[in-house]
């Protein structure tokens, strides 16, 4: 067995409310951390603006005189519906009449804060082991202080919803009780029998508008405790309403960073060297500045920039200025890449999950094993990252897609030398991201070229560029060792994954506005829970391991739709798969025999299997079986797929989802539909290789990317539940490359065990 350095348990966990008095005996006994005074919380207002006829109630809801209802929305709306799922919850519980609905984007706030996100993330940074339950709640309580404190209002992990939902219904019935008491005053009745439908507040007969008592209504108190409306007999909650962002999008009406215009606006185009160290060591002045249309030129020490009229001219001037650039240390490339990854598998790594005793387990036993790699991941989002800069006085406005808004204008602010309080940040939708959004590299360098040119800027990336620069989902290596039981079960099972430990990696990036080839060195050798989450699965199976071996594979890396969930969801439905052909039993029963403690998993397996018509897995059925659990969310696959003389043909897809209770279904099926197409564009392209510390794909037609006319047959099911809600975003992606491999087995009698889907051996 290899070496364990540290044994280490990461398990998340909510925490519990520390009162006062908790806090400060707390953080004495935790070692002085009552200096916290300064970290005692505060009391942070609504900064919502409002025009004259308009009357901010709180955090979340504006309401206008005429009748309209703005919702305010804290998180970044990049395709996955957030833009109307939350207004719709508050809609539901005001009350309201969905047409008089409309949507802000929230500015800064610390109120706006996902504390959820920080709760799940917190492992990684704050392991328990060995830690008392007081000095880590202690810990929790400060870790979350800090995150409301620096308004760390990210958008990921599929937690719109999940955070959102609590607190948007809340709002919306304070915001209800007070349009009920400012109707009671008037009718000079008690408000508590006053009710709300359609925009109206009611009393028998009597019916007033929200917009005549919105003015009163927001100058009094709310009371103390929300109280939530009753069940409505017609509630939106649950309705597949049209969604509020796509009229916009349909008409091109929609703001992307991409389609501000500003007087005396110009565009920039932007050239960077190789990955690694690098820095600008020359350019061909003459030539560039001869280039037709170009107005100015911008040096960094990383980078160089042309200004134009428009941004072919800019991008063409780019070509005749000749970058050259120098990188110290070994060029990455994906033969390095593929070396650091066996290398880790190899040495000794970090046990992040232990259960039983899998040494005891083991011991004196035959093993099977088998191994499985995955490439990097690109984004290839269909808006490149783009922002646009305008000098305001002494301040700056910036609009960008941006998936943490407080982090985003501290970094253009710390890069320009301007007070955060003077950069106006403007965050508009995304065109696709995949946590690409967190990246805030080209907001940072349109601050710094607007700065230099003294006019607004509209910066955006080329294909090329992006692909080159911005840092994929980490490539990873894995080996599974199981030992069976005397009917070919798993009685133990050790998952080893070399990986980079991407998470400190993107902190580091995003908090501390760290270049990403320092981020990727400092970050060596840590120790990332995150970096294999999802490879801890719902099965019982009595002796579990997980280690995570950091590998240095130079490249930085970054978050991805589905994150770790992506690659540990290969590596364990192809292994068990391959476990059941073994034992000599079908596919569907070998699971079910193992999901005794996860019956919510084990229902979407068999609804799946049935709506697909699941023959057993035999041989030349081309049917692959995977099905999987996160962010509260549970998912079976059945795909369908084969050999053509097209390559790899997949032709059915069977989704079954328990998603808890589903806001909108429409939307739902939208997440889970594109999530299966996004999975499927992962498991057979969406990668590239490297060499000379340079991406070798340049555009999307080079990325493997399957066309219309591959996309497979889609259905999507999902299980009624009153549970609370659970991910959508993320949940389709992780099953779909497993479930393509193990079909293909079925069909071809050959184990694929590498993405992208190929036969060729590790």
């Amino acid at each position: 067995m290899v070496g364990i350095r540290d044994k280490m348990d990461f398990k998340k966990r909510r925490l519990p409310h520390v009162s006062r008095r908790q806090m400060l005996v707390g953080a004495t006994a935790a070692g002085g951390l009552a200096i916290a005074w300064s970290l005692w919380p505060r009391d942070y207002q609504p900064n919502v603006t409002a025009a004259p006829d308009e009357h901010v109630f709180n955090a979340f809801l504006k309401i206008g005189d005429d009748g309209h209802i703005s919702a305010i929305v804290p998180q970044c709306e990049m395709g996955q519906g957030v833009t109307t799922l939350l207004p719709q919850i508050m809609a539901d519980e005001l009350g309201a009449d969905w047409r008089t609905i409309a949507v802000e984007t929230a500015p800064i706030n610390p109120l706006y804060t996902n504390t959820l996100l920080v709760d799940e993330d917190s492992a990684v940074f704050t392991p328990r082991a060995g830690v008392p339950d007081f000095v880590s709640d202690v810990r929790g309580w400060v870790r979350r202080e800090w995150a409301v404190r620096h308004a760390v209002m990210l958008t990921a992990n599929s937690s719109s919803v999940r955070m959102f939902e609590g607190p948007c219904r809340a709002a919306a019935a304070q915001a209800r009780a007070l349009l009920m008491m400012a109707a009671a005053q008037r009718w000079d009745a008690d408000w508590e029998e006053c009710d709300t439908h359609d925009g109206f507040v009611t009393l028998g007969k009597k019916r007033l508008r929200f917009g005549d008592v919105a003015a009163a209504a927001a100058l009094l108190e709310p009371p103390a405790e929300p109280i939530y409306r009753a069940s409505s007999a017609d509630p939106l909650y649950g309705k597949e309403l049209t969604r509020l962002d796509l009229p916009a999008k349909i008409d091109g009406s929609a703001n992307y960073a991409g389609d501000i215009r500003l007087p005396d606006m110009v565009f920039a185009a932007i050239r960077q060297g190789p990955l690694g160290a690098t820095r600008l060591k020359s350019i061909d002045r003459k030539k560039g500045l001869a280039s037709p249309g170009l107005l100015h030129v911008v040096t960094h020490d990383r980078w160089v920039a042309a200004v134009a009229r428009n941004w072919w001219a800019a991008n063409r001037a780019l070509d005749r200025f000749a970058p050259l650039f120098e990188t110290e240390g070994t060029p990455i490339s994906s033969d390095r890449i593929d070396t650091a990854l066996k290398t880790a598998l190899k040495d000794d790594g970090y046990r992040i999950v232990s259960t039983g005793d899998v040494d005891e387990a083991m011991d004196g036993r035959a093993r099977v094993s088998a191994e499985y790699a995955v490439a990097p991941a690109l984004h290839a989002a269909m808006e490149t990252r783009t922002a646009t800069a305008a000098p305001d006085g002494s301040g700056l406005r910036v609009w960008v897609a941006t998936q943490a808004p407080a982090q985003c204008r501290d970094a253009v602010a710390r890069a320009t030398g301007i007070a955060p309080a003077d950069v106006t940040l403007f965050p508009v939708m995304a065109g696709g991201s995949f946590d690409a959004c967190l990246d805030h590299g080209a907001a940072v360098q349109a601050a710094i070229i607007a700065l230099e040119v003294q006019r607004p800027v509209q910066l955006a990336w080329s294909r090329a560029e992006e692909i080159m620069r911005l840092p994929p989902r980490a490539p990873a290596r894995a080996k599974l060792t199981a030992t069976l039981d005397a009917a070919g079960g798993i009685d133990a099972l050790v998952t080893r994954i070399a990986v980079p430990p991407t998470n400190h990696e993107v902190r580091a990036r995003l908090f501390d506005n760290t270049p990403a080839d320092i981020a990727q060195r400092e970050a060596v050798g840590s120790a990332d829970a995150a970096a294999v989450e999802g490879a801890a699965t719902g099965y019982a199976i009595r002796h579990v391991a997980v280690d995570h071996c950091p590998a240095d594979i130079g490249l930085p890396t970054g978050r991805w739709r589905g994150n770790a969930d992506s690659y540990t969801a290969f590596f364990t439905e192809c292994f068990v798969d391959e476990m059941a052909t073994r034992a000599g039993i079908d596919a569907l029963s070998y699971r079910m025999a193992m999901l005794g403690n996860a019956p919510l998993l084990a229902r979407c397996l068999l609804t799946a299997t049935s709506l697909g018509g699941w023959e057993g897995g035999l041989a030349g059925t081309a049917q692959g079986l995977a099905c999987h659990s996160m962010r509260g969310s549970h998912i079976a696959l059945m795909a369908t797929a084969r050999q053509s003389d097209r390559g790899l043909q997949v032709e059915q897809l069977v989704a079954v989802v328990d998603a808890g209770r589903l806001v909108n279904p429409a939307v739902a099926r939208q997440q889970v539909e594109g999530g299966l197409v996004f999975g499927l564009a992962a498991a057979v392209g969406a990668t590239t290789d490297y060499e000379g510390g340079v991406a070798a794909a340049r555009k999307l037609g080079q990325l493997g990317l399957p066309r219309l006319s591959q996309t497979p047959q889609i259905l999507v099911e999902f299980v009624d539940s009153d549970r609370e809600p659970g991910g959508l975003g993320e949940i389709a992606v992780p099953v779909v490359a497993p479930a393509i491999a193990n079909a293909m087995f079925a069909a071809t009698g050959r184990r694929i065990r590498r993405i992208p889907l190929s036969a060729d051996p590790l």
